[in-house]
C-alpha cells in the first residue's frame, strides 16, 4: 500500500513536509494518552506482581515489531503496519478481556432498549472510537480499516484471513497479534509457575521462546512471497490453531486460578459501570451510558482498584475527614 495512494482521511489535511501520512497516524498513535494507558492494562495476568510480565503496551510493541520484520521481507509498507499494529488495542479496557466481557454482559442486560446506550462492547470497536472521536486523531481510512478488522477473538485462523482484509499490511497485523500472543502468553504462563512448561505436542515449534516466534515468522513470510495474500503452511497453521485454543482451556480459562481473578475483576468492572452510568456521577466531559463506558473502558487496571475502593470500600474515619479538610 502506498502512502500516496492511500484514500485519505475523513478531514482533508495539509501533506506534512516530512513524514507519509501513515508516519503521522503512527505517530499521533504513539504519543496519546490511550497508548500511554497500555503500559498499566492486563495483558494475561491481572495486576502482577513482577515487572517482567506482560501488559498490553508491551504486547503493542511485540505486535509492531513482528509485523515490521514480516513485513520488511515481504517488501510492504512498514509505516502502515506499525500504525495498525500500535493502535490496534487502544480501546481495551482494564483487565483485558475480563473488563471487555464484563461491559458487554452489563449493556446487554442492564441497559438494552435505552435509548443511547451501545448494544454491546468490543475492543476492536472500541479502538476505533478513541481514534476517531475521543482521541479525534482523524487517522487515515487505511490504518482505521486495520485497527477495525485485527480481531479474531477465540476463532481459529483460517486461510481466508490473508485474504479478508482491507490491505495486504493489515493481514500482517493480524496474523502477527496472533503470533505474539501465543507466544508471550506461552512464556508468562511458565514464568509464573502456572503451567510447569512447554507443553510436549508443541516441541516442533522450537525449543526456545526466540525460535517459536522466529519459526512462525519465517513461515509467514515463505508461504506469502509472490502471492497476493498472507499464508501460513497447512502444518503452521494447524500447530498455531491447537497452541490457542490449548491457552484457553489451560491458562486463560483456568480454574481456579486465574479464573477466580477474572470474576473479581469483572465484578469492579461491572460494579463502576452501573455507578456512572446514574445520572450526576460521570466526570465533566462524559454523559450518559456511552459516556461510562467509554470513562470506565478507559481505566487502568490500578485506576479501575482504586476507584472502586474509593467508593465502595469503607475507609479509617481519620481519611475520610483528611480528605475533606
Amino acid at each position: 500500500m502506498l502512502a500516496s495512494a492511500s484514500a485519505g482521511r475523513v478531514r482533508a489535511e495539509e501533506p506534512d513536509p516530512v513524514r507519509t501520512c501513515f508516519q503521522r497516524d503512527r505517530d499521533r498513535i504513539l504519543h496519546s494518552k490511550a497508548f500511554r494507558r497500555l503500559k498499566h492494562k492486563t495483558q494475561v495476568f491481572i495486576e502482577p506482581a513482577g515487572d517482567h510480565y506482560r501488559t498490553r503496551l508491551t504486547h503493542s510493541l511485540e505486535v509492531a515489531q513482528i509485523a515490521r520484520t514480516i513485513g520488511r521481507a515481504l517488501r510492504l509498507n512498514e509505516d502502515l503496519i506499525e500504525a495498525i499494529a500500535l493502535g490496534h488495542d487502544v480501546g481495551h479496557t482494564p483487565f483485558g478481556h475480563a473488563g471487555e466481557q464484563a461491559i458487554d454482559e452489563v449493556l446487554r442486560e442492564d441497559f438494552a432498549g435505552v435509548d443511547g446506550a451501545p448494544t454491546g462492547f468490543r475492543h476492536y470497536e472500541h479502538s476505533l472510537r478513541i481514534v476517531d472521536v475521543l482521541a479525534d486523531m482523524n487517522l487515515t481510512l487505511e490504518v482505521r480499516a486495520g485497527i477495525g478488522g485485527h480481531s479474531k477473538g477465540r476463532k481459529d485462523l483460517s486461510a481466508a484471513d490473508g485474504e479478508v482484509t482491507s490491505t495486504l499490511e493489515a493481514a500482517v497485523v493480524r496474523i502477527s497479534d496472533r503470533v505474539a500472543y501465543l507466544n508471550h502468553d506461552l512464556d508468562d504462563a511458565v514464568r509464573s509457575g502456572l503451567i510447569d512448561g512447554v507443553p510436549a505436542q508443541f516441541a516442533a515449534l522450537g525449543e526456545s521462546h526466540g525460535k517459536r516466534i522466529s519459526g512462525m515468522v519465517q513461515d509467514v513470510i515463505r508461504e506469502s512471497r509472490d502471492r497476493d495474500v498472507i499464508g501460513l503452511s497447512s502444518g503452521m497453521l494447524s500447530a498455531m490453531n491447537d497452541l490457542k485454543e490449548w491457552l484457553f482451556v489451560n491458562v486463560y480459562l483456568r480454574e481456579p486460578v486465574p479464573m477466580v481473578q477474572v470474576r473479581k475483576a469483572k465484578k469492579i468492572v461491572r460494579e463502576l459501570l452501573l455507578y456512572f452510568a446514574e445520572p450526576g456521577n460521570l466526570p465533566t466531559g462524559f454523559e450518559g451510558v456511552q459516556g461510562a463506558v467509554d470513562y470506565v473502558a478507559g481505566m487502568t487496571d490500578r485506576f479501575a482498584i482504586k476507584t472502586y475502593q474509593d467508593l465502595f470500600i469503607p475507609t479509617e474515619f481519620a481519611d475520610v475527614v483528611a480528605r475533606v479538610r
